[in-house]
């Protein structure tokens, strides 16, 4: 038999679906965010850039916040304790946090860039702030991966 099933305790269910949740949250508020940001140059009454600078604040840092809530209770319930953890791990850990930098540098620019283009400028910076979001996506694309394959 090459395959082998864990099954989790049932106590750590609740853990792993907040995790997973904001995970899920995380990634859908930075592909429409991302996405927003990008068609800004087509919409002339900035509606998308409020749309994808809102989708940033409301809910893909709330998100952030539910994701890595989520993986420091199921953390300590797997009884990790931060000696030999496995690669994934570390991986998880190092784009939640690199990533809630960049988020916040995203909601900078952004929260910047929306309060100029009332005036007529400030385009791009709500797009950097866009784009920041997208480079996120594929960084957590990447993550889910080695939280899915555990490579290791």
């Amino acid at each position: 038999m090459n395959l082998l099933a864990i099954i989790r305790p049932d106590s750590w269910n609740w853990a792993l679906l907040v995790h997973v949740g904001g995970a899920m949250i995380l990634v859908g508020a930075l592909l429409t965010a991302g996405t927003a940001s990008m068609m800004m140059r087509r919409d002339a009454t900035g509606t998308l850039a409020v749309f994808s600078y809102r989708m940033l604040l409301w809910v893909a840092l709330p998100g952030l916040i539910i994701m890595r809530a989520g993986a420091a209770w199921i953390y300590d319930k797997e009884g990790y304790s931060g000696d030999n953890d496995p690669s994934w791990l570390g991986i998880g850990f190092l784009t939640a946090d690199i990533g809630a930098f960049f988020l916040i540098v995203a909601l900078v620019l952004g929260g910047f860039g929306l309060r100029r283009s009332r005036r007529g400028q400030g385009d791009g910076l709500l797009r950097a702030a866009g784009i920041i979001a997208l480079v996120l996506l594929a960084a957590y694309v990447i993550t889910v991966w080695a939280m899915a394959g555990k490579p290791d």
